[in-house]
């Protein structure tokens, strides 16, 4: 069968077949790394993965076994389009935290969060369409935009988050070219990859900015309720419901593994998202939404979240004392909950051009490019502190420091002028951890 092989390649014979939105699907630079980031010698810096091992199995045995024993009936069957009426009502005890109130009909259930983030671009975005995103933005939504065909423009953030004068001025931008804006998305609370988390008086002015220009807000919200010294403000969804579509999950506060995540969204946004969630998958897996329920119903899962805070404020700690100690000259985010730190470096450096000098080196981060449709953050990079050890952290940094030094010198020496002065690691930091995962 030699079907489109004049329209192929010798590695494909059929990509003269595809949809043209397929153009837009591109490995994510993140998976990308996922191969090498998990060699037990490589000091993964890279993946965002939660700490898993901090939820007690016995708290998930449990909840499997009365679900297989006592409700097998309904978790093995399929369900509704909208997900089980009992754990959405348990996620409106959840969203409750962060100031939302809602109706149980208001919550879509989706495979995850970034499941709802599909949804979201099937149903709004045309070839073309421009999608409003903080500079940097999540990139796994940079890529679910892009296969359906929309442009990422990003509005620049600064240490408080999306900056609302930038955002005014690039929505102006972009209309003056004659393109259409279809939403802006933004990670509010403990951004990935910023780990900044944008002020209350900010979010009532971006607010106000998108009623007063008629876009739609797209408000991400994993991180929310992993917060270190302080919560971060009521989410955007709790003063405004009619221009708001709340996404959040329980990957980060339960297991990844479940893929169970929601969406609440305006009522007739509401009612094409459950369909297009039928249309996609039937109904989101009724056996891990039943699971999910169990847990929420006989866990003390606010204990729970609460010990997830203590070892992700611990492994925080661990990787800013370990910069400030190894490269006390560059600059840094300083996250008040989630996941990540967003280290600048001098701006002779590339980041992605780095990369594999660090792999030799056995450490592993993301490059800033990863993290901008348009090619920016070029001398930046993501640094996760979720998933290793704190002895693990302080060893990465070390070599991280090791390489950038490196690089450094390498400028340094072509272009005939002093290096910068950043500490270099000494082999009396040096700690060899016997398995680095």
């Amino acid at each position: 069968m030699t079907g489109n092989a004049n329209q192929g390649t010798n590695l494909d014979p059929w990509y003269g077949s595809y949809a043209a939105r397929t153009a837009g699907l591109a490995a994510s630079e993140v998976r990308a790394l996922f191969a090498v980031a998990s060699r037990p010698e490589v000091v993964s810096l890279a993946g965002g993965m939660p700490f898993v091992s901090a939820l007690p199995t016995e708290l998930l045995t449990e909840a499997v076994e009365r679900t297989v024993r006592e409700r097998a009936g309904v978790a093995l069957q399929y369900g509704s389009g909208q997900g089980m009426p009992q754990l959405r009502e348990q996620i409106l005890d959840v969203m409750a935290l962060e100031g939302i109130r809602a109706g149980v009909d208001d919550v879509v259930v989706t495979t995850g969060s970034q499941h709802a983030l599909e949804l979201l671009a099937k149903l709004f975005l045309d070839p073309g369409d421009v999608v409003i995103a903080e500079g940097p933005s999540y990139v796994t939504a940079i890529t679910v935009f892009k296969s359906f065909e929309g442009e990422v423009v990003h509005a620049p953030m600064d240490d408080g988050g999306v900056n609302p004068q930038a955002l005014r001025e690039t929505i102006a931008r972009v209309r003056a070219e004659g393109r259409t804006i279809k939403f802006l998305y933004t990670v509010p609370s403990f951004h990935n990859p910023m780990g900044v988390t944008l002020s209350w008086e900010r979010r009532m002015e971006v607010l106000e900015i998108c009623r007063t220009e008629g876009i739609l807000v797209v408000e991400d919200n994993p991180y929310g309720l992993l917060y270190f010294d302080q919560p971060a403000p009521h989410a955007m969804r709790s003063v405004e419901e009619d221009g708001v579509i709340y996404l959040g999950t329980f990957s980060k506060t339960l297991a990844p593994g479940m893929r169970v995540g929601w969406a609440v969204a305006p009522h007739a946004i509401r009612e094409k998202l459950v369909l297009a969630n039928e249309a996609a998958v039937l109904s989101p897996g009724t056996f891990g939404q039943t699971v999910v329920s169990e847990y929420l119903s006989t866990a003390d899962w606010k204990g729970q979240i609460d010990t997830f805070r203590g070892v992700y404020r611990e492994r925080r700690d661990a990787m800013l004392s370990a910069l400030q100690e190894h490269l006390p000259s560059l600059s840094w985010t300083t996250p008040n909950g989630g996941f990540y730190v967003w280290l600048t470096l001098p701006p002779e450096l590339d980041s992605k051009a780095m990369l594999p000098r660090a792999v030799k080196e056995l450490v592993a981060y993301t490059p800033g490019t990863a993290f901008y449709a348009d090619g920016g953050g070029r001398n930046a990079m993501r640094l996760s502190f979720c998933y290793p050890t704190p002895d693990f952290i302080r060893e990465g940094i070390r070599r991280l420091a090791n390489v950038i030094n490196g690089e450094l010198s390498l400028v340094s020496e072509f272009s005939k002028t002093a290096p910068l002065q950043i500490r270099p690691a000494q082999d009396s930091d040096r700690v060899l951890p016997p398995n680095i995962g």
